[in-house]
């Protein structure tokens, strides 16, 4: 669209038009911003080596995401890069931030490529951005040999050259070669056909599922509070605070309120446990459940 291309243009020219930077400058940022936090010296390494960043996301357009995406994430990794290098490695920036870079790019084109998830493993990746080319040169090998490759052969042929196993190919070449359907879609051309939607399974609970695990709950809160009812309240409040809270507290913190240490907390604790499951040996099994 016209807005997108006069916003690459400007990105493109201000990018240009940012300094280049020697390698101690680049050190002396790198560090500044590494153990200072200097936002001013982040912000210069970064727009330093924009540009490397948007000549690097011009590379997948062939993809179909928009030019200002590629951009955006390209900047996405570079920031990364920046978080993250470690200028005593001796190292300039730029051989390291290609990598992030790369690998922003590559992420934002796998998951933007189908509304399927392709996969993001290393060998997904790899099949991803070079199966095509690689395909495409072992079939031209071959023609000038004067051999005929068949699918199979051609798919073993990738597998070793990328170095991936052979089901990977043939997923990938499954993936590649499809498009996205809409389960909106009829499964004829009848008007009065079904939608694929109406053929998938409803993994919902039924309700004879839920009737069960409705009584499962009252029967379990019944045996946990006849179980809570033996303690003292101490043991309670221990009990409670330690596994019926979402986000359960320390036994220090515990100890800390109660003026105990830690380990008269877990004491406690164990005894607490140890008195709750004799009560709840009455019920049977399954109610000591609750305990584990």
């Amino acid at each position: 669209m016209p807005l997108d291309r006069t916003i690459e243009s400007s990105l493109s020219r201000k990018a240009m038009k940012a300094e280049l930077l020697d390698a101690e400058t680049e050190l002396t940022l790198a560090f500044a911003w590494r153990d200072q936090r200097d936002e001013a010296a982040l912000h210069r390494l970064v727009t330093a080596y924009m540009r490397l960043a948007i000549s690097m996301a011009s590379k997948y357009r062939r993809y179909g995401a928009s030019m200002n995406d590629l951009i955006q994430e390209a900047g996405l990794g570079l920031m990364k890069a920046a978080d993250k290098f470690d200028p005593d490695r001796g190292v300039r920036f730029s051989t390291y931030a290609v990598w992030w870079i790369k690998a922003s790019i590559q992420d934002y084109v796998m998951r933007n490529w189908s509304m399927v998830r392709t996969g993001s493993t290393s060998s997904q990746k790899s099949l991803f951005f070079n199966m095509r080319r690689v395909q495409a040169r072992l079939e031209r090998e071959a023609i000038s040999r004067g051999e005929a490759l068949d699918g199979h052969q051609l798919r073993q042929m990738i597998a070793t050259e990328v170095g991936v196993p052979l089901r990977d190919v043939e997923m990938m070449e499954g993936r590649l070669s499809g498009t996205d359907f809409s389960l909106n879609a009829t499964q004829s051309v009848d008007e009065e056909g079904r939608e694929w939607i109406e053929a998938l399974e409803d993994d919902s609970a039924q309700a004879e599922e839920l009737v069960g695990e409705d009584h499962d709950r009252r029967a379990l809160r019944e045996w946990l509070v006849e179980a809570m009812a033996g303690l003292n309240d101490r043991e309670r409040l221990i009990v409670r605070e330690r596994k019926l809270r979402d986000d359960p507290r320390t036994l220090e913190s515990l100890g800390q309120q109660l003026g105990l240490s830690k380990e008269r907390v877990r004491q406690l604790e164990a005894a607490a446990f140890k008195k709750m499951r004799r009560r709840l040996e009455a019920t049977g099994g399954e109610a000591e459940a609750l305990l584990h």
